[in-house]
């Protein structure tokens, strides 16, 4: 039991906390592209944020590549939250906040994919494991896919102007 609840009841908790946290994120991260700062990037943060803080309440076994993940996620939200809030998104705090928040989103959205080649059973079935050829395929899409968006958000939210 997690706060009172049971593990499944909590791991439904826990995915209503990411979809939502993946959805405003691609939001907020495309609208850097446009000079945007988008009114869901602070639901984005806090709801990845606590996509993260559940992710460490389920029973520990060890230092494993989920924790390792948690951790450094929490890491690049910190600088995001601090290049937004502290830094208003001045001179170098405007690239960190592009980076680290696109960072943050990867990290939830490469856990998606991993949950679905884990959990769904079509998808179980083309990669029985994470080292199956399928499954880094489509990590290495997701990857690049990232690294365009964020490389997109980066060069048009340079010239964004803080109102």
């Amino acid at each position: 039991m997690i706060l009172g609840m049971s593990i499944h009841a909590f791991t439904i908790v826990h995915v209503i906390l990411s979809l939502p946290g993946i959805a405003t994120g691609l939001v907020a991260i495309s609208a850097l592209a446009a000079k945007k700062l988008s009114g869901l990037t602070g639901f984005f943060l806090a709801t990845t944020a606590l996509t993260n803080i559940t992710g460490f309440l389920f029973p520990f076994r060890g230092v494993t590549p989920a924790i390792i993940l948690g951790v450094l996620s929490m890491i690049v939200l910190l600088l995001a939250a601090i290049a937004l809030y502290g830094g208003k998104l001045a001179g170098g705090w405007r690239g960190t906040y592009v980076i680290s928040a696109s960072l943050a989103l990867y990290f939830n959205v490469f856990v998606l994919f991993a949950q679905l080649f884990a959990k769904v059973p079509a998808l179980r079935a083309i990669a029985p494991t994470q080292s199956s050829p399928a499954f880094g395929a489509t990590q290495l899409v997701v990857l690049i896919a990232f690294i365009v968006l964020a490389f997109r958000s980066f060069r048009g939210f340079r010239g964004y102007q803080l109102g």
